[in-house]
Order: structure tokens, then C-alpha cells, then sequence
């Protein structure tokens, strides 16, 4: 006995000392009653100090793992060993005792049947932010000046709604985008899923059904399968929805809600127009479906002048729900994002969370505002666009170059969408490539109606640039292999 303990370097001693006896005792080879060693022994056997031990032996009877004999030692509490009374141990299948919302979210889990890259394997998969950019200086100056400011007050619980400060700041913000504020509220969420997760479990299904783009982002898809939605996905066109389509379908059936990401579309990237999104907003109003928008990357703009967002272009009107965040542009580690819509909703979505997650950390709030009120955002959104430009533009000229693609797409953002001629499968194309070293995202799991099949969307934020064209490369190679 004894003999295994081993010491990790970074934390203290006598704590590594009181877990250690602790795992003892629980496990049986300490027994309730049994005296412990002197702290002069036990030093001797762990190679510790004398101290460590004693430190450890309080510890563990402050916990109530032991006891004090004054003179006599320390032992082992005899309600401390588990073993005699343990119950009796069933096993049970969590599988069988699944809902069909936790089985449909797994088979929707593409995370988990995700091709995991090998060391040195080119990754085309991913459209987080590039870490090597990230104001970290800053980042740690907000954090030091807000605890020192009210640091009692952000480790202790939060307000569902939000941290104030930080809501007051977003407000101004989004109303410098052109939002209309009046008899608007905001929520403050964990990022953008929990945002369209609260906001789509929270609205009655009269007709379960939403509308949205095809293609349109995988986790929207997953959640408003989730909440019960039927899903109509309408095509996209070259300068965003296509607006004869979507009358047609809105001719034909009702929807309950629809949902659009209007700005470097995921995974598409392309930018609605502002003549489509006036007539977007139209056929919405006269068909009196209320539009959740994504405001998905708005800031990553390297061209072209501002699109006001589609809750601008709703006026004084109520019908549109705006969720924002920052996370693929500043830091996806702190998860926070916002609801912006009419009061009311903020109203009731409030309660769903905190019956949900209680509060979003507030910890997390006040960094970023305090980084926000810095003025930091400008100058690192300037920073990351002239990165990001030029890792597009080398990926659009690679993609030009080397790809025998019938349509690329992507006006900014951190991807381009390559689609390939109709019949090919970039599945294929996927097992290939990764035979030579080079993961991409197949298409088709953006897609609402089981096509897209000869589509595939490359990230090229953490790429580097000799692997951007070097993977593009290997990636054009097997393509027209596969083409003959």
C-alpha cells in the first residue's frame, strides 16, 4: 500500500495527499475505524513533507473521510467506506429509455460520424475563427478591469435576460446597423444555437412547418427537426433566395415561421441583394409569416457597401426575431449571443430560460463588454478582415485554378461552397482525398431535401496558405480523376 502514489507537478501537495487517501478509503483498502499512519510515517512512505501530511490529515476530516483521537491518531470514519453499504447494482438500457428527440438529435449528430483528421492532414472542415488573431492582451485586460470592478457580483448567479451593461451596449449597436428599437427587447443567450433553439421551442405549431434556404446551415437543420418542423427549403440564386420559388411555396402552404441567414450565408456565402431582401420582407408581410434571421458573419465584409440587416428593413414593424453573436468573428470560447425582437417575445422567451440554463455566464458577459466598451472591435474586425481577404481571395484563385467545379460561390466570411457537375458525389470525392491527406465538409448535409450530393464547403480560416493551395490541389486532382 502506498506505493502508487504519484505526484503531478502544478498543484499542491497535500491536496494530491488528502485525494489520494480519499480514493483509499473508497475503494475499500482503508477501512472505517482503521487508524492511519503517523503524518511522520506517511511522509517517510510518499516522500513528501511532514506538513503535506498533516495539511492532508485536516482536510480529510473537515470532509468527514476521518476522525481525531486526541493522542492517539487519526482514523478512518466508519461512515466514510462505502463497500457494506452499497446497494444493490442493476444495470440499466439508457437506449431503450431514450425520447425520439434524443435519438434524432444522435443520428443528426454529424460530430460524431465527423471524419477525425490525422496529424498533418489538411482541414478544410472547419469555419472558427483563427485563434493566431485573437486580441488575447485585451482580452486579459477586460477580464482584470471588470473583476476589479464587480468582481463579487459576476461569480454569483446572473439575470436570465442578460447582463445589463452589455445589453445596453448591443441595443446601440444594432442600432447603428439601422434596427428600429422602439418595442424591442433583448435576451442574451449561450451563442446562437441556444438562441433559435429557445426562440423555435418556444413558438406554437399551428401548421409545423418553417421555410428557410436550400442550402441552409446543418445546426438550424437539426434543431428545427428537433422542435417537430416540417422544413421547405427553397433554392438559392446567385444573389441570394429565389423569390419565385419562395412565393410559390408560400402560395401553397402556411408556415408557422421562416428562417434566413441573409448575410455570407452559411454554407453558400453568398449575400442577399437588397432588391431581394426588399422583396423577401414583401411576400413575408403579405403572407404574414413571421422571419428569424441569422445574422451569421455579418461583420466579416471585405467588399462592397453595408446590407442593412432584414429587422432594418421590418421598420417599426414586430415580425422579425434577429439573432446575433459574435463567435465567428471574435471568440466562440465565451458563449454568448443575443435575441433581438419584439418585447413580448423577449417577454416569454425570458422564462423559457430561465426554466432552461437559469442565466448565460455573466462572467462571460462582462469580458466582452468590457472588451466591446474598450473599442477594441473595430481595430481587431480590422485586423481579421485584411487576414481573412487574403486567405479568400488566395482560396478563390486556388479554387479557380485547380477545381473542376460548375459553380463557386462566396462573397466573404470564412468559406466558399464548390458545387461540381450533377451526378457527382463529393462523398467520394471525400474518401478519396483523405486517402492523400485532405478533409473538406460534404455538401449534401446542408441541404433540406436530400440533394446536394456533387456540393462541398471549404473553410479556410485555420488554414495556412502553402496548405490552403496544396490542399486545393490534391482535392482538384482526385475530382477530375473521379470525373474520368
Amino acid at each position: 500500500m502506498f506505493k502508487d502514489f504519484k505526484l503531478i507537478a502544478g498543484r499542491p501537495v497535500y491536496i494530491q495527499v488528502k485525494d489520494y487517501l480519499k480514493h483509499l478509503i473508497l475503494k475499500g483498502a482503508l477501512q472505517g475505524g482503521q487508524k492511519l499512519p503517523s503524518t511522520r510515517e506517511l511522509s517517510t512512505l510518499l516522500k513528501v513533507s511532514r506538513n503535506s501530511i498533516i495539511s492532508a490529515y485536516a482536510g480529510l476530516t473537515d470532509d468527514g473521510f476521518a476522525y481525531t483521537v486526541q493522542g492517539q491518531g487519526s482514523y478512518v470514519s466508519l461512515a466514510a467506506s462505502t463497500e457494506s453499504a452499497a446497494a444493490p447494482s442493476w444495470t440499466v438500457d439508457w437506449k431503450e429509455r431514450m425520447n425520439s428527440r434524443a435519438l434524432l438529435a444522435e443520428e443528426l449528430d454529424i460530430m460524431k460520424r465527423g471524419i477525425r483528421a490525422e496529424k498533418g492532414t489538411i482541414s478544410f472542415t472547419s469555419i472558427a475563427p483563427d485563434e493566431s488573431l485573437f486580441d488575447l492582451d485585451n482580452v486579459k485586460r477586460a477580464f482584470l478591469d471588470r473583476m476589479s470592478v464587480e468582481g463579487n457580483v459576476l461569480l454569483n448567479y446572473g439575470y436570465a435576460k442578460g447582463y445589463k451593461p452589455l445589453i445596453d451596449y448591443l441595443r446601440q449597436y444594432m442600432e447603428h446597423k439601422g434596427v428600429d428599437m422602439r418595442g424591442k427587447d433583448m435576451l442574451i443567450t449561450n451563442g446562437f444555437t441556444e438562441g433559435f433553439d429557445l426562440v423555435l421551442s418556444a413558438l406554437g405549431q399551428k401548421h409545423g412547418r418553417v421555410l428557410c434556404e436550400n442550402p441552409t446551415h446543418h445546426t438550424a437543420i437539426k434543431n428545427m427537426r428537433l422542435n417537430g418542423f416540417d422544413i421547405t427549403g427553397v433554392t438559392m440564386e446567385r444573389d441570394g433566395i429565389h423569390l419565385g420559388e419562395l412565393k410559390r411555396a408560400l402560395e401553397e402552404r402556411e408556415y408557422d415561421c421562416a428562417y434566413f441567414v441573409p448575410s455570407y450565408h452559411n454554407p453558400t456565402g453568398i449575400v442577399m441583394s437588397p432588391e431581394k431582401r426588399q422583396g423577401l420582407m414583401k411576400l413575408m408581410a403579405e403572407y404574414r409569416v413571421p422571419v428569424i434571421e441569422d445574422g451569421f458573419n455579418e461583420e466579416l465584409r471585405y467588399s462592397g457597401s453595408h446590407v442593412a440587416p432584414l429587422i432594418a428593413a421590418a421598420g417599426g414593424g414586430n415580425s422579425v426575431v434577429y439573432l446575433g453573436s459574435f463567435s465567428k468573428v471574435l471568440f466562440p470560447g465565451l458563449r454568448v449571443g443575443w435575441v433581438l425582437a419584439d418585447q413580448e417575445l423577449i417577454y416569454y422567451l425570458e422564462s423559457v430560460k430561465r426554466a432552461r440554463s437559469i442565466h448565460t455566464s455573466t462572467l462571460d458577459q462582462s469580458i466582452l463588454y468590457q472588451y466591446l466598451l474598450g473599442g477594441h472591435l473595430e481595430k481587431y474586425l480590422k485586423r481579421a478582415r485584411t487576414e481573412y481577404k487574403r486567405k479568400y481571395e488566395l482560396t478563390l484563385e486556388c479554387c479557380k485554378e485547380y477545381l473542376p467545379y460548375v459553380g463557386l460561390s462566396g462573397d466573404g466570411g470564412l468559406h466558399l461552397f464548390v458545387t461540381f457537375p450533377e451526378g457527382f458525389s463529393t462523398r467520394e470525392l471525400l474518401d478519396a482525398c483523405r486517402e492523400r491527406g485532405v478533409i473538406f465538409t460534404a455538401g449534401d448535409i446542408f441541404f433540406t431535401n436530400g440533394t446536394g450530393q456533387n456540393t462541398l464547403r471549404l473553410g479556410f480560416s485555420r488554414v495556412a496558405d502553402g496548405d490552403i493551395r496544396r490542399g486545393i490541389e490534391i482535392i482538384g486532382r482526385a475530382a477530375r480523376q473521379l470525373l474520368g
